[in-house]
């Protein structure tokens, strides 16, 4: 037996702990002991470890009132969590993975652009990714995934498979995804310069078009059914003149049989009953001919009507199409806006349904100075007004705190949660001076759910077609973009649509 001892040790906090000491003459034994030791302790940290993301997988929140529509996520790189909030206030919370070190996530103001619930990575080694909804084009995005309880992945950010599912079914095109260095959350703000809605000439002008729309899809339809008829009808004209036609081209025949009878008699009598036959033909196709005379006479006005009941109707489709763009378009005017500052640029840039409607210049009073990146978003419409939400990014990390992104998930205790400053949110607003056109323009087309963006930043390369404003906070780890190369962009610019500002 190996002179291996037990002691018993009572540490300070009252627990029982057990040690090894082992005889050097049996140094083998004692390593396998130590080895068999050391093998269970790391079993036993690995299945904590295990526990700890088992419950990070499963932890997630849904408030006890009646949810709405999603209207912004926030995902913290810092706590390694995404927070969704609707119209109300929050209604989801679930941890996440985001990219590890050198392929960090980066930090910005993002949004849908596509969703596909049985995506495949063409990157990585078709990689699954499961209820992806994409942030940029090139490849950056939202998806279920495992979560060992620390940032892991390309760049992605890995959700809990069923809430990603859940999500992705609540979740509409746009939607804006907010990835901030540290825990932002919104808060609600008042201000001036925010835009007041003047939606009633938009309302009206989308009601009249959709009615135009449909008073013109309804003219198609008359117009197809009488084209219909009118072909009908033509078509029923058609069989006596077809029947008395090929009727003549068996006469015609049958005559020119009888010629060459005649021709070939070889008698008299064989001459008379040629010539007999040929007079009963002749007699028949003048019958056929006049039969025709009349059929013709009668087939063309209905040929006539049915020619121009086709027009009628190619015009009225033509009619559906030319309304039904109209209205396509006054609609659109109905879809939130998203409107873009940029302190580098000095210029204001407006999308709608992910297309640039206008730019802008503007005037930022002391343009050298950083105004911070700050996300207005419109949450609800009141009796009079907008109600008006704020998630500021400046600065990105707790006051006091060195917090590495791309540390662990801290377990247990409340997560500090970064407070929007509204007073910096107003001070940025207060530095900024737009056109009064382009003011009209904009509370034309203001709805819950549109935004303001106010930004250090220029607009990012992934913004581009079919987009929304994307905006990278460049003083953050950005490894996820660089390993990646973004698709050619196509209509990019803005001065090809508004050239009126």
């Amino acid at each position: 037996m190996n002179r291996a001892a037990w002691i018993d040790a009572a540490p300070s906090g009252g627990g029982h702990m057990k040690s090894y000491v082992f005889n050097p003459k049996h140094k083998q034994a004692g390593l396998r002991v130590a080895h068999i030791v050391f093998a269970s302790l790391g079993a036993l940290i690995a299945a904590n470890d295990l526990a700890d993301a088992a419950m990070l997988r499963n932890e997630q929140s849904v408030v006890s009132r009646a949810v709405g529509e999603p209207i912004m996520a926030i995902v913290s790189l810092r706590d390694q969590q995404i927070t969704v909030y609707d119209d109300k206030g929050l209604i989801m919370r679930a941890p996440v993975s985001s990219g590890q070190k050198g392929r960090e996530t980066p930090a910005g103001v993002f949004s849908v652009l596509q969703k596909d619930a049985e995506h495949y990575s063409n990157v990585y080694d078709d990689a699954y990714m499961p209820h992806m909804q994409r942030l940029t084009w090139s490849g950056i995005a939202l998806h279920g995934g495992a979560l060992p309880g620390y940032p892991a992945s390309h760049g992605c950010i890995r959700m809990p498979y069923d809430f990603a599912e859940r999500l992705f079914g609540a979740t509409k095109l746009g939607i804006r995804v907010i990835v901030a260095p540290g825990n932002a959350a919104p808060v609600a703000i008042d201000h001036p310069a925010l835009f007041h809605p003047k939606t009633g000439a938009a309302a009206a002008a989308a009601s009249a078009a959709a009615a135009a729309a449909d008073e013109a899809a309804g003219k198609a339809d008359q117009a197809r059914l009488v084209a219909g008829t009118a072909y009908r009808e033509w078509m029923l004209a058609m069989v006596p003149v077809r029947k008395a036609e090929t009727l003549k081209l068996k006469a015609d025949w049958e005559l020119a049989a009888t010629e060459r009878a005649i021709a070939s008699a070889t008698s008299p009598e064989a001459k008379q009953q040629a010539e007999d036959a040929k007079a009963k033909v002749a007699t028949r196709i003048g019958e056929l001919e006049a039969q025709l005379a009349v059929g013709k006479a009668e087939l063309q006005p209905k040929l006539a009507a049915m020619t121009a009941a086709r027009e009628a109707a190619t015009a009225a489709e033509g009619a559906v199409a030319r309304e039904a763009a109209t209205a396509a378009e006054r609609a659109r005017d109905l879809e939130p806006v998203s409107i873009f500052i940029s302190r580098k640029t000095q210029r204001l840039y407006v999308r709608q349904a992910l297309q640039p409607i206008l730019e802008a210049p503007v005037t930022i009073q002391g343009a050298d100075r950083p105004i911070g990146t700050h996300i207005f978003t419109a949450m609800e419409r009141t009796s009079t007004d907008i109600r008006w939400s704020v998630v500021s990014l400046a600065g990105g990390r707790l006051e006091g705190r060195r917090d590495d992104p791309n540390g662990s998930v801290r377990k247990g205790g409340d997560r500090d949660v970064m407070t929007t400053d509204s007073e910096g949110a107003k001070a940025a607003l207060d530095r900024i001076t737009i056109p009064q056109d382009t003011l009209d323009f904009i509370a034309e087309r203001m709805w819950p759910r549109s935004s303001l963006i106010i930004s250090d930043e220029a607009l990012s390369s992934e913004t581009g077609k079919d987009t929304e404003f994307v905006a990278i906070l460049s003083g953050e780890p950005q490894g996820g973009l660089k390993h990646r190369r973004p698709a050619p962009r196509v209509g990019a610019g803005y001065e090809q649509y508004w050239s009126r500002f």
